[in-house]
């Protein structure tokens, strides 16, 4: 069913002056992908960190490529495992592609508790789910496996022709319900407002899922001096949801509308309004449109004073740092047109504790134009003692040229030491390795 909401708009900016930005660099990095028919037209998007259930050490590194499927990284960024997204059903259909990655434990399937991680594949407007396989570190066995139904249904399509049309299955977030076990993936949908409701099933050894419900965010909005302000996007494209993230502990879906800001919805979904924790910007700013450059001019000059002070359009990777104790622990937003990273607390008030980059070292690149990004707390062996941060690149460097001797599309995932983070702030973010583990939250 979908539903139709009101939705609460504060007229100012609620977090004050901004905070100095921090700078933060990487330890390693994965290896550089291509998005050219050399390079598979491999794109990196979005990462997820999945925890060995024994040994964190051996814990892996989730990350999708958009054409060219998905990747499997060790804790030394070291590629593992490709898989390929599926082909087209017809040579006139789109062919697969991984947009965003997350991850559930303890699934039951078979009557055993298994991992999954399970991937937005906006090419086929599907969901695609990969057992994860613990003794994969220490054998010669793949680290992921398909187990998704072969006649899993299509998200928000009634037919290949509207799939081929791309308003497909974009953004995406599990929840694992703490008192039901039910596991529940929270689907945007690409060049739409709407985010829809699914839940994964099992079903004689696969796993398929079925569509409960759908909202839909706005996509105009009244401002506080009488005018109504639309996003500025190519023609027939409405403002979009892409990074979302759900605590798992307090039961609220955090969602980036890429041009508009981050929306804070409670579980379930029809329970609550939603809010708006913060907005870029761009937010209420007038424009053009350059339909020949196919650009936005946002006029600053004439800017109302109704946007955000910390984020820059596009609002793109969301995760969650849980600490120990009463709900603490933080939001981090991918600031995409500043490259930097927000960081909220995660408590009620949501209140904006700075911003960071990820900047250039001796040895590995700082990111720009950051899409995906993924936290944990956890301690994942002797590379990442006190957790670890994934991010997207979507500028690798160096740059490397193709044979006409013009720059090849680069990107990749960079890894931090949550300390680096954390210590980078003054006072310093909290650091607790032993604060919440994925595994344990729903026992």
């Amino acid at each position: 069913m979908t539903l139709v909401t009101s939705f609460f708009i504060p007229s100012v900016g609620v977090f004050g002056n901004k905070i100095p930005l921090v700078s933060v660099q990487a330890q390693l990095e994965t290896p550089a992908n291509f998005d050219d028919d050399a390079g598979g037209n491999a794109d990196a998007d979005d990462p997820a960190i999945w925890v060995h259930p024994s040994s964190t050490a051996k814990s892996l590194v989730v990350g999708t490529l958009k054409d060219a499927g998905l990747a499997v990284y060790n804790l030394q960024g070291v590629q593992v495992q490709a898989i390929a997204a599926p082909p087209a059903p017809t040579p006139n259909d789109r062919p697969g592609r991984f947009n965003n990655v997350d991850l559930v434990y303890g699934f039951v399937l078979n009557g055993k508790k298994v991992d999954l991680a399970v991937v937005s594949d906006r090419g086929s407007d599907k969901l695609r789910i990969y057992r994860i396989n613990p003794q994969a570190a220490s054998s010669d066995q793949p680290a992921l496996t398909d187990v998704t139904d072969a006649n899993a249904p299509f998200i928000f399509s009634n037919s290949q022709a509207q799939v081929n049309e791309q308003a497909t299955a974009y953004g995406l977030a599990l929840y694992k319900e703490r008192n039901s076990g039910r596991s529940f993936a929270f689907v945007s949908q690409r060049n739409r407002t709407a985010i829809a409701v699914v839940e994964l099933i099992p079903n004689q050894g696969q796993i398929t899922y079925r569509k409960l419900q759908q909202i839909e965010l706005p996509s105009q909005f009244s401002l506080p001096n009488g005018t109504t302000w639309t996003p500025c996007l190519d023609p027939g494209e409405l403002p979009q949801v892409e990074g979302m993230v759900v605590d798992q502990e307090l039961g609220i879906l955090y969602a980036g509308q890429e041009d508009v800001g981050i929306w804070k919805i409670r579980l379930p979904l029809d329970s609550s309004t939603p809010t708006l924790l913060d907005k870029v910007r761009e937010f209420g700013v007038p424009y053009t449109y350059d339909s020949v450059e196919e650009e936005c001019q946002i006029d600053f000059s004439r800017d109302p004073g109704y946007g955000g002070k910390h984020l820059s359009a596009d609002v793109e990777g969301l995760t969650i740092y849980y600490a120990n104790r009463n709900n603490q622990g933080y939001l981090l937003a991918s600031s995409q047109g500043d490259n930097t990273f927000a960081v909220y607390e995660r408590q009620d008030n949501h209140r904006f504790v700075g911003s960071f980059a990820l900047v250039d070292s001796a040895t590995v690149d700082g990111v720009q134009e950051s899409d995906g990004a993924a936290v944990i707390n956890v301690p994942l062996g002797r590379e990442f003692p006190q957790g670890l941060l994934v991010t997207q690149d979507g500028d690798n460097t160096p740059q490397v040229l193709d044979v006409q001797g013009e720059p090849r599309a680069n990107t990749n995932f960079k890894f931090t030491p949550w300390q680096s983070v954390a210590k980078a702030f003054s006072p310093t973010l909290k650091i607790e390795p032993d604060g919440w583990n994925p595994r344990t939250h729903n026992h």
